[in-house]
């Protein structure tokens, strides 16, 4: 459906098979309307809570140091399933902040397919691949238990994985996208520190755009003069209702993408891709690389 994708990396585009994305044609036209102001209230996504201070110990015996457990990691079965772009097996726990702002600074690479559990200690529930359709996979971890890594899942809306801290290469994450859905924005900070804000046409009432957290899983070529001659990204998301959008796009994957029309952005007309003028679908191509935590709220 889309000539191939190059890893989403900022300086290095290697040509790899095609992704299949959610790129949402169909919209009804409307008076043409400029892209609004940059949000003057946006508050920074933070990476960590503050320490806390403790009152000083009264004198006596130091009590003993509680030293947590490992949980050890049980072997998992060889017909286990792998995560692939359209199937995520059940199982997987629940996002327990999908509307987190927090900037999540480390992602991971798996080295080789990696099995992924349901809990530390837990069942392996399926096997996590280091490429998905050729594209190389970086994960974000969202927590972190002695032992184990938890990451955000692709192909699968808010649903995490936990893996053992073994088999795989940490990545260091600058930057960060926020959607927001009620004033039809997207804001790009990188470090913790706001760089531009766009508005976007989001998705449509009857195919909106996924909330929670999700990634940049890649990026992909597009056909035609609708997306402004420039790749789209893949995003891990998926369109929560796939019975909603066209039969052709029942296993895509939703995106960000450049659109040629300026009366769509700030309504909501799309199958669920979030659309962007061309300067800042350029601007987002030119920085954000492979597993770039994507925040959607309300």
């Amino acid at each position: 459906m889309r000539r191939g994708p190059s890893r989403a990396r900022t300086h290095r585009n290697v040509s790899v098979p095609a992704l299949v994305l959610a790129f949402c044609a169909l919209g009804g036209a409307a008076a043409v309307t400029e892209p609004g102001p940059v949000d003057p209230v946006a508050e920074p996504p933070t990476t960590a809570t503050a320490p806390t201070t403790s009152p000083a110990p009264k004198a006596g015996p130091s009590p003993s140091p509680t030293v947590d457990r490992v949980l050890p990691a049980t072997k998992p079965p060889e017909d286990l399933p792998v995560i692939s772009y359209v199937h995520v097996p059940k199982g997987f726990p629940a996002d327990p902040s999908p509307a987190s702002l927090a900037h999540l600074p480390e992602g991971l690479h798996p080295k080789h397919k990696l099995a992924v559990y349901d809990a530390p200690g837990g069942k392996p529930r399926a096997y996590l691949p280091s490429t998905i359709r050729g594209v190389t996979v970086i994960v974000p971890v969202v927590a972190k238990k002695p032992g184990w890594s938890a990451v955000l899942l692709p192909s699968v809306n808010r649903r995490i994985g936990w893996l053992p801290d073994h088999g795989w290469r940490a990545e260091t994450l600058r930057d960060q996208v926020v959607v927001r859905l009620g004033e039809r924005t997207l804001t790009w900070w990188r470090d913790g520190v706001q760089q531009k804000t766009w508005t976007v046409a989001i998705g449509s009432e009857r195919t909106p755009t996924p909330l929670g957290r999700t990634f940049v899983l890649g990026r992909t070529g597009t056909h035609g003069e609708v997306y402004a001659g420039l790749d789209a990204l893949v995003l891990g998301a998926v369109p929560d209702d796939r019975g909603a959008v066209a039969p052709g796009l029942k296993d895509a994957h939703t995106g960000i993408h450049a659109w040629y029309r300026k009366s769509v952005f700030g309504r909501n007309v799309s199958n669920g891709c979030v659309r962007m003028p061309k300067d800042a679908q350029e601007t987002l191509l030119a920085n954000l690389a492979a597993g770039t935590p994507i925040t959607v709220v309300a």
